[in-house]
C-alpha cells in the first residue's frame, strides 16, 4: 500500500500540501494555534496557594522528626517510632492534599477570589469534570 512506512506523515487534520505551523528555527511548533494558556495572574495565585497549603504541612512533617529526635535523644520523653511515623506521614499526606486544594480553591478568572477560596472549589471541580468529559468524548474543550 503506497504511503505506509515511507517516512514522516503529515499530522492529522492537515492535508499533504499543508504544513504545520513553524517556529523561528524552522521546526514545527509544539503548541497548537489555539492553545489555552493560564494567565500569569492566575498561575501566581495558584502557586501562592499551593506553597502555603502544601508547604506548611510538609515543613511541619519534617519538624516532627527533628522534635522527636531531640526529645528522645535528650531522654525527655520516650516516643515510640510508630507515633513519629504516623504523625509525620499524616502531615505529609495533608501536604499532598494541599496541592489539590491550592489549585481548586484559586479563582481561575483574572479577578481574585476570597482569602480561603472555599466558594471556588465547587465551581472549579465542575469545570474540571466538564473538561474531562469533553476529552473523553473527543469533542471540543471549552
Amino acid at each position: 500500500m503506497p504511503g505506509k512506512g515511507l517516512g514522516p506523515q503529515p499530522p492529522r487534520g492537515l492535508s499533504k500540501g499543508a504544513s504545520a505551523s513553524r517556529s523561528r528555527g524552522g521546526k514545527p511548533s509544539a503548541k497548537p494555534a489555539r492553545a489555552k494558556v493560564i494567565p500569569d495572574v492566575v498561575a501566581n495565585r495558584m502557586a501562592r496557594r499551593i506553597a502555603v497549603a502544601s508547604g506548611v504541612p510538609s515543613v511541619l512533617g519534617m519538624g516532627v522528626f527533628v522534635v522527636s529526635y531531640l526529645l528522645v535523644s535528650r531522654q525527655i520523653v520516650d516516643i515510640p517510632p510508630g507515633i513519629t511515623l504516623v504523625a509525620s506521614g499524616g502531615l505529609f499526606l495533608l501536604g499532598v492534599l494541599g496541592l489539590s486544594y491550592g489549585v481548586l480553591s484559586s479563582s481561575w478568572e483574572t479577578e481574585p477570589g476570597s482569602l480561603l477560596g472555599s466558594e471556588q472549589i465547587g465551581l472549579n471541580v465542575g469545570r474540571l469534570r466538564q473538561s474531562l468529559r469533553a476529552m473523553r468524548s473527543g469533542g471540543p474543550q471549552g
